[in-house]
């Protein structure tokens, strides 16, 4: 036999029934952006390796150790699988001058890649969901993305307060952040002999990622670092506090956390993020920010932009740690064909069914014809199908097909083919009840 070949560590196939609870996931956040005016962007899975070291930094986990790059053999360009969305969006946005004519709304949904060890809900093949509004500065736009996170929730029935929590802060513009980044630098070199090998090594490079980090020894150094908050000048004050007050306004609770820094260098302003306590130590949900000075940074005309991302694998297992259950996708029928019918009325019967929005499934006939029926009844059973259809030769040269109700121990009653049309909609009422 030839050797099986298997799936890349950290890149998993996602079957059905699984697939099901992707699709849901994917439906509700299509139809929330279409509430918020939201369009969809797809970029390419491969951009040339500079857009995410221009974008990202050089100094960041991603660019630093997690980027999928490889050399195009074909013509020497450097090349990655994009790590994250927004780089990529906002290349797009450069390329085709799509801020012409003003801001855009966009969203995007897809695969992104990042060399680490697999681990529960974080894999080297994940999907994010992603936001972007570019072209417009008002503290406004910052406020509505994190409102439609909050929708979100909402939609897919997580509690805000108590499955997630919102944390806020704000990184101020470059001037601020470079008269906190020395004071930050003093501080830490005071405590040079605390610091582990990672903080050292980020000391001078990127200090603000320091007071992430998540080891215990460094924790009373770092609550007594200089606060960037406390560096704000009047404008950026400003902008924080008109976003605070729309959220105090909707009734979204939050916390201001002065450590929040986000991952990429590219963040200013606003910067947020959804924390969970319920899936362990993989906290973060979704996270976000703004991001002024990006398009510029790529080669675009200066222009303002806000986002946040999603990691799907994620949240998929925060609804199932919380027992929360997506709509049935079970068919609404199931067609059980005895021997001898004719299977030409059978399918262009079923295929009447399905125009008028029915989902029925067949079961196929073997090499010597239709199952039993005992077998037939199983597996309409088995698919969690509301009705079976019972094609039969005697009913069918009648003109008759037996609609057998398997969920609520109705009677099972006949129909006319010839008036499929009016018996339909009984078939798919169960699913709007």
């Amino acid at each position: 036999m030839a050797e099986q070949l298997k799936a890349i560590k950290g890149m998993n196939d996602i079957l059905p029934p699984e697939s099901a609870r992707w699709e849901w996931l994917e439906g509700t956040v299509r139809a929330l952006m279409r509430r918020y005016g939201y369009q969809n962007v797809r970029t390419p899975i491969v951009e040339p390796t500079a857009l995410f070291v221009r974008g990202l930094g050089e100094v960041t986990d991603i660019v630093e150790k997690e980027m999928y790059s490889f050399e195009d053999s074909l013509n020497g360009d450097k090349l990655t699988l994009r790590p994250e969305g927004t780089a990529g969006v906002v290349r797009a946005i450069n390329e085709h001058t799509f801020l012409y004519e003003g801001g855009k709304r966009l969203y995007y949904i897809g695969p992104m890649f990042r060399h680490e060890r697999p681990q529960k809900g974080r894999y080297r093949q994940f999907h994010q969901v992603g936001a972007e509004a570019m072209g417009f500065h008002g503290p406004d736009v910052d406020a509505e993305l994190i409102l439609m996170i909050a929708a979100l929730w909402r939609d897919l029935g997580i509690q805000i307060g108590t499955d997630v929590k919102l944390q806020l802060n704000s990184l101020g513009q470059p001037a601020e952040r470079l008269a906190h980044r020395q004071a930050l630098i003093d501080h830490l070199q005071a405590h040079h002999d605390v610091l582990d090998e990672e903080a050292r090594r980020r000391l001078h490079s990127n200090p603000l990622r320091i007071l992430d980090t998540k080891n215990p020894a460094m924790q009373a150094v770092v609550e007594a670092a200089p606060k960037l908050i406390d560096f704000l000048g009047e404008e950026s004050l400003a902008h924080f506090n008109a976003v605070k007050q729309v959220l105090d306004a909707a009734g979204v609770p939050y916390e201001v956390n002065t450590r929040l820094v986000r991952g990429m260098d590219y963040y200013n302003l606003t910067v947020f993020e959804w924390v969970t306590d319920k899936l362990g130590a993989q906290g973060t949900v979704c996270g976000g920010g703004r991001y002024d000075g990006l398009i510029e940074q790529l080669g675009g005309k200066p222009a303002p932009a806000v986002g946040w991302g999603l990691g799907m694998e994620r949240l998929l297992l925060l609804v199932q740690e919380l027992g929360i259950e997506p709509p049935s996708t079970a068919p609404d029928a199931f067609a059980v064909v005895m021997a001898g019918t004719p299977l030409a009325q059978v399918l262009t019967t079923i295929d009447r069914l399905r125009a008028k929005g029915v989902n029925v499934v067949l079961n196929p006939a073997g090499k010597d014809g239709p199952a039993s029926p005992k077998s037939q009844f199983k597996k309409a059973d088995g698919s969690g199908a509301h009705f079976a259809l019972v094609f039969g030769p005697d009913e069918m040269a009648a003109g008759q097909v037996s609609v057998k109700p398997l969920r609520d121990g109705a009677q099972q009653v006949s129909n006319s083919i010839s008036d499929v049309e009016s018996w339909a909609d009984s078939l798919t009422a169960y699913r709007r009840s």
